[in-house]
């Protein structure tokens, strides 16, 4: 179907030269998916651009390096019958319109060679299968069998075709959906919201990297919250985060309640998105409270309370990444270290922010002092104006301490001055129980003011610590 012709979004020379090279092989080629949904979405420039061939996709790919600049490469990729080239300003793929068809226990389908409408037929949504003709007759002429432009209009995200064929077929794809439905803002068409509910189970046979990688995107929106809430009402998520949907729902024994901490997750992972692009502190976000469900308990004395949720949370953070197959590196312990310390300055704000608090903190907290205390304030969902503010004003007071604390002690990430060796050196002594309590006996004195953090007042606070502890000096 030909709507007019776009020649402006196909502008740039390197469209001219897959014409060309489409010409030459007497195949016919085409713009198809992001590109095209993103250059009538405005949103900002596509760098992965899909072309398909009526015929070999490898094939144009290699006619197209050889029409542009020698340094062009190509990668195939002979199994998927796709090909890419890299140029200065994209990453084209070439695949050959296929026909696809699906087994009930894989999302690999079974591939033919077929025509332009076919490779349409098996696109995700309707608003990935326009396309752009890159044929010299008809170039920039709009092909959109599904009326894809008119749910672009109506921010509606829908399937080609029946729903529960497109979700059964590649149950990702129900990921997808709510991915996109959380960037762009959209609306999840009735009908495939209520064929995600009845394929929700199908999300098994997809495995945990693709799901991350889903999971990432909607977590990089401006307003996390949207994808989770669709994921929770579609019931994908205790699929993957039953750590998540463990936390909803309000208890009551005796008249008393606690807060929906579901709810409460999701209204700090948007607040916390204003403030920062941070993947994994987002995912701190997301995971701060996990630890409340397995810790949650009742008492006439003091009604609910979740003791050592943090701790917990920590824990579970570890085996949560293991099972998803996350990484287990630095990223992995920093998550774990922000769900860990998510109460601290809290703590200190209790204490009414005494130096020796704001030392530990800083002390503890190292270089991601600046996170927590990022994670801390999103962590305020009070709707009361009042309390909020003071919430507010009180993190500011501590924020403020910090600073103090660190232009003067410099304890971020500090190792006591007085070294294990310098102390077995003074004492004669091999490594021993000893070491360590003077070590520790020193970080403490300075993190709690009783010496400053200088290697002549460490050195002496040793010699009295070695006195007490009835050890002998050398010479």
């Amino acid at each position: 179907m030909h709507q007019g012709k776009f020649i402006d979004a196909i502008a740039h020379p390197v469209f001219k030269t897959i014409s060309k090279a489409a010409a030459a092989l007497n195949v016919e080629a085409y713009v198809i998916g992001g590109f095209v949904r993103d250059y009538f979405l405005d949103r900002g420039d596509q760098q992965d651009i899909d072309i398909v061939a009526v015929g070999s996709g490898i094939e144009l790919a290699q006619k197209v390096a050889e029409l542009l600049p020698q340094s062009t490469k190509v990668s195939v990729f002979k199994t998927y019958g796709t090909a890419m080239v890299k140029t200065d300003d994209f990453e084209l793929e070439f695949v050959g319109a296929r026909k696809e068809s699906y087994t009930r226990d894989s999302r690999n389908p079974i591939v033919e060679d077929g025509s332009l409408e076919d490779d349409q037929n098996r696109r995700d949504f309707t608003i990935n299968a326009m396309a752009f003709a890159l044929h010299p007759e008809s170039f920039g002429s709009l092909l959109d069998p599904f009326n894809g432009m008119q749910d672009l209009e109506k921010k509606i995200i829908k399937t080609p075709l029946e729903p529960d064929v497109t979700y059964s077929d590649d149950p990702l794809r129900m990921m997808r959906a709510v991915r996109f439905a959380a960037q762009l803002n959209f609306k999840i068409d009735d009908e495939s919201f209520q064929s995600i509910k009845r394929n929700a189970e199908r999300i098994k046979i997809i495995t945990n990297e693709r799901i991350v990688t889903e999971l990432h995107k909607i977590m990089l929106c401006a307003t996390p919250s949207q994808g989770f809430l669709l994921l929770e009402k579609t019931g994908l998520l205790p699929y993957f985060l039953p750590e998540l949907t463990d936390l909803k729902g309000i208890e009551e024994v005796e008249g008393q309640t606690h807060k929906d901490n579901f709810y409460h997750t999701l209204e700090v992972v948007d607040n916390i998105s204003r403030n920062t692009e941070n993947l994994w502190l987002r995912w701190a976000a997301l995971l701060h409270d996990i630890g409340k469900a397995p810790t949650k308990r009742f008492s006439k004395k003091v009604g609910w309370t979740f003791h050592g949720h943090e701790f917990k949370g920590s824990k579970m953070v570890y085996h949560l990444f293991k099972r998803l197959k996350m990484p287990l590196n630095d990223k992995m312990k920093f998550v774990q270290k922000m769900v860990r310390m998510s109460s601290r300055p809290i703590a200190v704000i209790d204490e009414t922010a005494t130096d020796s608090a704001v030392r530990r903190l800083v002390h503890d907290a190292g270089d991601h002092i600046e996170d927590l205390m990022t994670l801390c304030e999103a962590d305020i969902t009070t709707k009361n104006p009042k309390r909020f503010k003071k919430y507010h004003n009180n993190f500011q007071k501590v924020r403020d301490k910090i600073v103090e604390v660190e232009e003067r002690d410099h304890v971020r990430n500090f190792q006591p001055p007085v070294s294990g060796e310098e102390i077995m050196k003074t004492f004669n002594l091999k490594p021993c129980r000893e070491i360590g309590q003077i070590k520790a006996a020193i970080k403490d004195s300075i993190l709690d003011g009783v010496i400053p953090n200088e290697y002549e007042a460490a050195r002496e606070f040793m010699l009295k610590k070695g006195k007490e502890l009835g050890l002998q000096t050398t010479g």
